[in-house]
């Protein structure tokens, strides 16, 4: 599928300098007689002495037949391996794992979510430091796969190029365009019996059209818009749709741009700093988000040892303007934004508005301000407004903070018409009885629905409540109760949903203490989530708590339960930047 032949990408033509290897990493397998045996292993798949002589870089894909997110991932390596080559360096492919929520949303398959992260950017370090490649360039496709790639980024710390691989087009149902979403909220029209057999049968088949990531500013649009705010990424790389076979230029373009930036000497560390969070931040707040990014920027920060928690990120997002109409809470999609110019309008808008930095160095060399010089924002258009005629003066997700969330929660606000909510609890602690629970009617208008235990450690694996979420929705009680939750909430969620409420359960957080009744105060204009309890009750019943034994006593998701931290610091599993007496980049 063709499309708009005018993006705007960098052009770094010019003859391939030879880069001495003397510093680089892959001197370790290729230089010097003591490394025959290797070099042989090099001639088995067709290298030439030239092209070992070259740098190595690791061109990795979260490529797999899951699900649409990542299914042209190994198509655009190809084009990637293409500009690496024509810049003088020889690409390495490799593959890593993806977890889809998508398909392991509503059931025990979510816990793996987020563990996926950490196997990612784990198992993309080892793959780099066993192989000594020189540079990196990562393409990604869905929720945890895009952090993933980046956190590998920032802890190997060599020259590395970010690509996402693009939105899923708009299905069309009833002359209306949907997504995922629309499907998952008409489960719980159907149990509700609201719409029928057919109808339902009728909007899975339309629903996803084609390949590619959730269309609305669920969490991988918001990460992908992260790649370019942060700098990781090309502009504009992260608007195309999928299917669109002009993303192979952006591709090629990112081939060629880790080879300046290996010749340059620029690393992800120079280029993801303090600044460079609060920006990232800032557009996912102006664009109404994913929660997860409360999650996701505070373990990036940590690969580059850098404080930033969620309480930073919840900063950003209250003197963020809410800028761009976009799915859960507003009308458009991210085949939208791209229609209109694509990331680089919504930066744009900001920046002239005061709300990023400007002065950061980005993947192209130059400054985000420099990227953003021609860039224009479209008057004919109602997707993304400037920033003196915001949707909301603050961005469409709020931190919050009190008795029942003493290391803080995360809500997104837009779309929403109720930001205060008091009411009596209905206490779960595993999402399946709740899920059972709203699908039998077996709640309240007025009520909220506590679901705990699904926290990082408690779950283990903080999974995402989408599948519930959406069954209130779909039964037309969206902002009719509240839900607080110390696991998380899709990006797709909307209503007044508050997750990552810490400390968790798991650990004896206020959240594990609550039981049927109490009475719990929401209040997303001032930040707050607390319960009607004094001190001395929850004292009490702290005395007689103990913790709740999960089902995942041995494999991957019993050893991530063991060293997994809070989601207040990203729910990270390592020491991080901070710890390291090497970086990989220097080896």
């Amino acid at each position: 599928m063709n499309d708009k032949s005018n993006d705007p990408v960098p052009n770094f033509d010019g003859e391939p300098d030879r880069l001495d290897k003397s510093r680089l990493p892959s001197r370790h397998t290729t230089v010097g007689p003591e490394r025959a045996p290797h070099r042989s292993f090099l001639y088995a798949m067709g290298l030439s002495s030239q092209e070992i002589a070259q740098p190595f870089v690791g061109v990795v894909t979260t490529w797999n037949e899951a699900a649409p997110c990542n299914m042209t991932l190994s198509r655009q390596a190809q084009a990637a391996k293409r500009g690496v080559t024509a810049a003088g360096g020889t690409p390495r492919e490799f593959t890593t794992i993806t977890v889809t929520d998508g398909i392991a949303m509503g059931h025990a398959g979510m816990k793996a979510s987020l563990v996926s992260r950490e196997v990612i950017a784990d198992s993309v370090e080892l793959s780099v430091r066993g192989h000594c490649y020189d540079a990196l360039v990562g393409l990604a496709g869905c929720d945890k796969t895009l952090p993933g790639l980046m956190m590998a980024m920032l802890r190997l710390n060599v020259p590395s190029v970010f690509l996402y691989g693009g939105s899923i087009l708009p299905g069309r149902f009833r002359g209306k365009d949907v997504t995922v979403l629309d499907v998952f909220e008409a489960v719980g029209a159907h149990a509700a019996g609201t719409i029928s057999d057919a109808d339902l049968a009728e909007l899975e088949t339309v629903a996803c059209p084609s390949a590619g990531s959730c269309g609305g500013q669920y969490t991988a649009n918001s990460m992908a818009y992260v790649s370019e705010a942060i700098g990781l990424a090309l502009p504009g790389s992260a608007g195309t749709p999928a299917p669109y076979e002009s993303r192979d230029r952006y591709a090629e373009a990112a081939g060629r741009a880790v080879m300046e930036l290996l010749k340059s000497g620029i690393r992800p560390r120079d280029i993801v700093t303090r600044k460079s969070l609060e920006n990232a931040a800032a557009v996912v707040a102006a664009t109404g988000g994913s929660t997860n990014a409360a999650l996701h920027l505070p373990a990036m920060a940590h690969e580059a040892g850098l404080e930033f928690d969620l309480f930073d990120v919840a900063e950003v997002f209250k003197r963020t303007p809410l800028i761009a109409d976009l799915k859960p809470g507003g009308r458009y999609l991210a085949k939208d934004v791209y229609d209109i110019g694509g990331v680089p309008v919504v930066l744009k808008a900001l920046l002239d508005g005061g709300f990023l930095h400007g002065d950061c160095l980005t993947v192209t060399g130059r400054t985000l301000a420099e990227n953003l010089a021609e860039v224009r924002v479209p008057d004919d258009q109602t997707v993304v407004f400037p920033t003196d005629r915001a949707l909301s003066p603050t961005g469409g997700l709020t931190g919050l903070r009190g008795n029942l969330a003493p290391d803080g929660a995360i809500v997104k606000v837009a779309g929403l018409h109720r930001l205060t909510f008091s009411g009596p609890a209905r206490v779960f602690d595993r999402e399946e009885d709740a899920f059972a629970a709203v699908m039998a009617r077996r709640y309240a208008a007025g009520e909220v629905i506590v679901i705990r235990y699904e926290g990082p450690r408690g779950g283990p694996g903080m999974r995402e409540m989408l599948a519930t979420t959406s069954a209130i929705y779909g039964q037309g009680m969206g902002e009719q109760v509240a839900m607080i939750t110390d696991g998380r909430f899709s990006g797709a969620t909307r209503g007044l949903c508050i997750g990552h409420v810490g400390p968790e359960a798991a650990t004896g957080g206020p959240i594990a203490l609550i039981e049927d009744g109490d009475i719990i105060d929401i209040d997303a204009d001032a930040g707050i989530l607390s319960i009607r309890l004094a001190d001395a009750t929850l004292a009490a019943r702290r005395a007689n708590w103990s913790p709740r034994r999960h089902g995942f006593q041995s494999g991957s998701i019993w050893k991530y339960a063991q060293t997994v931290g809070a989601a207040r610091h990203g729910a990270v599993t390592h020491p991080g930047a901070a710890a390291e007496d090497h970086v990989y980049a220097d080896i």
